[in-house]
């Protein structure tokens, strides 16, 4: 089945040249020139949205914010002209998977979405099964966090993360692993961009941070023995 992308930006140009060259990989594209419109043609059966940040109306981080309060797990590539680190963590915050600064190459955006469809089918794999540590539940199928009767509320990368380091409980992950797993074709990735996300995850955690361990000078392992 041929996967299908939604490319949203209200430049359309940028939005023809995306389509052209994504249906030459053989992607089904289609097109909204805004988030508004993006969220009327948005389906089930899309694989992966390519979103502007900067539109007119809603802007391409509330939209993400709304997709991933309305529990859609989509994965999103954010596009935009706001490439500081700052902007970039914003986006991971909001629920994006990756984050490509225009100007961009065809190349770039084309291996970008085909690193994140490849994390995205590795995920689905994973699918049915159910880790559990005394009160914590890892579930892989709906993609949540629970501790005891409480869901906790966790972006696709937050998410991305407990799963590879939980998959693993017995290895140290340097920064680097966890970047080279998750964002292996992302150079603008850094280590307090890990830090960040790790300290995020373990906020929302709360009394059970210590799932999370952090190794001074090697870097963070799961803790399967937490009580």
């Amino acid at each position: 089945m041929t996967e299908k992308i939604l490319v949203v930006d209200d430049g359309k140009n940028i939005c023809e040249i995306l389509e052209f060259n994504l249906r030459n990989e053989g992607y089904e594209v289609e097109c909204a020139y805004s988030a508004e419109e993006a969220l009327r043609k948005l389906k089930p059966e899309h694989s992966l949205v390519l979103l502007d940040v900067m539109m007119g109306g809603m802007s391409g981080y509330k939209m993400a914010e709304k997709l991933r309060k309305d529990k859609n797990p989509v994965p999103i590539i954010f596009l935009t002209a706001k490439d500081t680190e700052n902007d970039m963590l914003t986006g991971f915050s909001v629920g994006g998977d990756d984050y490509i600064s225009k100007p961009f190459s065809i190349k770039e955006v084309i291996a970008r979405v085909k690193a994140v469809l490849k994390r995205s089918d590795a995920a689905k794999k994973n699918e049915d099964k159910i880790q559990v540590i005394n009160d914590v539940k890892i579930d892989f199928n709906t993609k949540e966090v629970i501790i005891g009767e409480m869901v906790i509320p966790l972006t696709r990368t937050e998410f991305e993360i407990i799963t590879l380091l939980s998959s693993n409980p017995s290895r140290i992950f340097e920064r680097d692993d966890i970047i080279d797993a998750l964002w292996k074709d992302a150079p603008y990735i850094t280590e307090r961009t890990i830090d960040v996300h790790i300290g995020r995850l373990r906020k929302k955690l709360g009394d059970r941070a210590s799932l999370i361990l952090s190794r001074p000078g090697y870097g963070y392992r799961f803790n399967d023995s937490v009580k």
